[in-house]
Formats: C-alpha cells, sequence, structure tokens
C-alpha cells in the first residue's frame, strides 16, 4: 500500500504539498511516492488545474490541494496512513 503525491517539477504548491508530508515522516504506515504528472497525457487531462493531489493507491482516494497540516493529518488517519502521532 502506498500514497502517491501527484505533481510535476518546479510546481511550489507541490514542494508544500510534499514538506506537510514530511511532517508525519517516521509515523507513516505506508511509502509515498512522488508522481510526475507530465509523463502521461492520462494524467495531466485528469490532475493538471488540480495538483498537488494525494492519492491512496489502494482505495483510489484522493486528498486535493488545498490542504494544511491538520486536514492532512485527518485525512491520513481516516485512511488508516498512520502508526500514531
Amino acid at each position: 500500500m502506498a500514497l502517491v503525491l501527484m505533481g510535476t517539477e518546479a510546481c511550489h504548491l507541490c514542494d508544500q504539498a510534499q514538506a506537510l508530508l514530511l511532517q508525519f515522516q517516521g509515523a507513516l504506515a505506508v511509502d509515498v511516492l512522488l508522481e510526475d504528472i507530465a509523463e502521461s497525457e492520462e494524467q495531466v487531462q485528469r490532475y493538471g488545474v488540480r495538483i498537488p493531489v494525494l492519492l491512496h493507491e489502494e482505495t483510489g482516494a484522493e486528498l486535493d490541494w488545498p490542504f494544511d497540516s491538520i486536514q492532512l493529518r485527518q485525512w491520513l488517519i481516516q485512511h488508516q496512513c498512520l502508526h500514531s502521532i
């Protein structure tokens, strides 16, 4: 099971989302992968105006930007992605 942060290079919002995720490093019960949507036309169409988007690979649940650390924490808990905090 993994989380995928959908984004692209030179996206300052993607950098902010990644920084928020790093706050939970060590508490995450899943791997986090970074996916550059520019490598797939399908992903550009799906996520182009929404990035960054955090995707739960197993369930398909998505967390669209904007989100803060509180919203991210709640989403991670809801989707059982944390060991503990």
